[in-house]
């Protein structure tokens, strides 16, 4: 059997009287990578934050691994293995491309050790060109490429993504396609994203949510020609 790495079982959170997540079940295996998607306010980047620590739910579990990690810190949930993309970037701008990335590495792994690794993410992920330029002169696309980095370092088993595409231009949405695709090599990856055409690019599974429950939960041409999630959710013309 394929391993769950990541599972919900009745996730709910509250704010006052207002359900932002309601009794959310959600499994992931290993290597498999979900989308979620769903308008401002339907509960995905709420889910998103119980699930990476940055809110403890008001009820319910997560586990990841089959461990329970519920209400643990982001800190605490990175130190399994996980990696974690927030929408606000944690990179330092006045370094470089690969001391940024060697940074991150080093967190696990001895100086050299830290040294090799990101040379090898650096390989991995294309950023030859501009790994030793400093980040601040950097255009946002490539920014986007290097935090990517700092999170693949680590080598984690699991990837938490909050819109890697938000920004993007066409190219660079497309090169985002081709990195998300080359992690699910060696790791898990959760993406909440709005831009529609890189769901496209990149999805097999998504998961729709509503009102803070999951609506769908399907193949993405099937959720992409659902007339519910069409009409309500994408837009008639997507």
């Amino acid at each position: 059997m394929v391993e769950t790495v990541l599972e919900t079982v009745g996730l709910t959170m509250r704010f006052g009287g207002v359900v932002a997540s309601d009794n959310v079940n959600f499994k992931l295996k290993a290597r498999e990578l979900r989308c979620l998607i769903g308008p401002n306010g339907a509960g995905k980047s709420t889910f998103f934050k119980c699930v990476t620590g940055l809110l403890t739910p008001t009820s319910g579990q997560v586990f990841m691994r089959g461990e329970e990690v519920t209400g643990w810190s982001p800190h605490q949930v990175a130190s399994l293995g996980v990696g974690i993309k927030m929408q606000v970037p944690s990179v330092l701008d006045g370094l470089s491309v690969q001391e940024n990335i060697w940074l991150a590495a080093r967190r696990f792994l001895s100086a050299p050790e830290a040294r090799q690794k990101a040379a090898e993410v650096i390989e991995r992920l294309a950023l030859g060109p501009i790994a030793r330029a400093d980040l601040g002169r950097l255009a946002h696309g490539e920014r986007q490429r290097v935090e990517l980095g700092t999170v693949v370092a680590a080598d984690p088993w699991l990837i938490l993504l909050d819109e890697p595409a938000a920004g993007l231009s066409g190219e660079d949405v497309e090169l985002m396609a081709e990195l998300v695709r080359e992690m699910t090599r060696t790791s898990a990856v959760v993406i909440v994203e709005h831009d529609m055409q890189f769901i496209r690019s990149i999805a097999n599974t998504v998961t729709v949510f509503h009102q803070g429950a999951v609506l769908m939960e399907d193949h993405v041409d099937n959720v992409m020609s659902d007339p519910t999630v069409r009409n309500v959710y994408l837009g008639k013309n997507a």
